[in-house]
């Protein structure tokens, strides 16, 4: 069976490699990531990966913390890159290549953000991991997720999460909740369903990426996904 897709941006949230911990990341949940990715890049899909840094820093409130956003989101950048290492290490414990592309210059742990360099790798089957977000400031590591996932000419965009879809409601707290498996971004945009921030939204939908949210804690389901078996939501 032919994967469905054949080259994919995966989003991952920095709290998601907390596992059940307050703080940092969890070796298990780690070891199970890579293993998940191992398995779809055995199946011959490329993948990138872009990873969020809230399990080590979250933007907090300026007003608390005494630190100007600008100051606050490189600080964020900077633990996206730690994630990214920590990943990478997951990985080729396993005997998968990788290479880390930060958008922020630190030639001793990643390469510069090179796009024909980062389209390169994945032809030749490695995992390409994307830190320090776009390098700008004012904006989220899904803003990058998407901007890369357009650069690099991906397929789609996995977004995984905690929860196994887009939901009516968050049912987390309402048992009535029912679960989306197709909606439009348009459906999206007047529900106010939050799946990603608006900027990051706008650019999958004006450059028609579709959007897969998927639990990404269940074992087996990216390679679900790629196959194209219906999991989690597709937003197209």
């Amino acid at each position: 069976m032919q994967p469905k897709y054949k080259r994919i941006l995966v989003k991952l949230s920095g709290e998601s490699l907390m596992g059940d911990k307050n703080f940092g990341m969890d070796p298990a949940v780690i070891s199970q990531y890579a293993h998940e990715i191992q398995a779809v890049t055995q199946a011959g899909v490329e993948v990138a990966l872009v990873i969020g840094g809230g399990n080590i820093y979250r933007g907090m409130n300026e007003a608390e913390t005494g630190i100007e956003r600008a100051h606050g989101d490189y600080m964020g950048m900077l633990a996206t890159v730690i994630n990214g290492m920590a990943l990478q290490a997951g990985l080729e414990k396993i005997g998968v290549y990788t290479r880390l592309q930060s958008a922020i210059k630190m030639e001793q742990v990643a390469e510069p953000y090179i796009r024909r360099r980062a389209i390169r790798h994945l032809q030749k089957g490695r995992v390409v991991i994307f830190g320090a977000g776009t390098g700008n400031p004012y904006f989220t590591t899904d803003t990058a997720g998407s901007l890369r996932a357009i650069e690099i000419s991906a397929d789609v965009i996995l977004k995984g999460t905690r929860v196994d879809g887009v939901y009516t409601a968050d049912p987390e707290k309402d048992p009535t909740a029912t679960k989306y498996t197709t909606v439009s971004y348009q459906e999206c945009l007047s529900k106010n369903l939050r799946i990603m921030d608006m900027t990051a939204f706008a650019l999958c939908m004006e450059n028609n990426l579709p959007i897969i949210v998927f639990d990404m804690n269940q074992p087996g389901n990216l390679k679900k996904v790629v196959m194209g078996e219906d999991v989690g939501t597709i937003i197209k």
